[in-house]
């Protein structure tokens, strides 16, 4: 199993570089985040002794059960890529350097809140639903400008750039829209110069589409299945919590 990681890691690092060629772009603008939902320690251990060390969790209860067991090796740096509910966000805040998932303002106002307690800042993203599909979270792109401006004046949130997932089952050329839509919100939103505001980061791209998410642009991709193998759960146990919590 342990080669097995290690191949697959190879393999993607690989198809990064490809992808980075083929846009004319250099392979160090394109960080690989390993999504570890249902992941038992024993491969995240061996992704680390490959040489990984950015990890994203999709769930709370994860985050908070893995990260005491792989405190113990250096330089492991966690984000929170899933759903955020408002009653997780302490149990959150105390784990991650990015959260990946801020999609509407009483979330950034509940984090503002805790981080204010903590005297801290985090870093964030704000998540698009560029595919316009229900069974997803995300702020409408047509209202991504307008939640970035409500965001920027809680002063514990850095904004440092945005988050989509790519149309589930969609053709690459479908997919491609999705992120090209994400890349010129991105642009809107650094044509305003809104006070605090970065713009530098795009997470997108998943093990199905992260090819083409590098070509449009992504500093970021998110890939689980292609490093680790199939999960046990559904996608609709991670995107679609079939009612919108608050």
């Amino acid at each position: 199993m342990s080669n097995l990681v290690e191949e697959n890691l190879s393999t993607i690092r690989q198809q990064m570089k490809i992808a980075c060629q083929a846009s004319g772009r250099d392979p160090q603008e394109v960080q690989l985040l390993l999504a570890t939902k249902t992941v038992p320690l024993e491969k995240l251990q061996m992704a680390m002794q490959a040489g990984e060390v950015l990890f994203g969790e999709n769930k709370a209860q994860e985050l908070r059960d893995k990260f005491p067991l792989m405190e113990q090796y250096n330089k492991v740096e966690w984000h929170f890529i899933g759903h955020l509910q408002t009653n997780k966000v302490k149990d959150v805040v105390k784990y991650v350097t990015l959260i990946h998932s801020v999609d509407r303002l009483k979330l950034g106002q509940v984090l503002h809140q805790q981080l204010l307690k903590e005297n801290r800042t985090m870093d964030i993203l704000v998540q698009v639903n560029t595919s316009y599909e229900e069974s997803k979270f995300g702020i409408a792109p047509e209202a991504a400008v307008e939640l970035v401006e409500q965001l920027s004046q809680l002063e514990t949130l850095n904004i440092k750039g945005l988050m989509t997932i790519g149309k589930l089952g969609a053709t690459n050329e479908e997919t491609r829209g999705c992120f090209r839509l994400l890349k010129s919100i991105q642009s809107q939103i650094k044509q305003k110069n809104i006070p605090r505001v970065e713009m530098d980061v795009l997470s997108m791209g998943m093990s199905g589409d992260f090819m083409v998410a590098i070509e449009e642009g992504a500093t970021i991709i998110r890939v689980g299945t292609k490093v680790f193998g199939e999960r046990y759960l559904p996608d609709s146990y991670y995107w679609n919590e079939n009612v919108h919590l608050k």
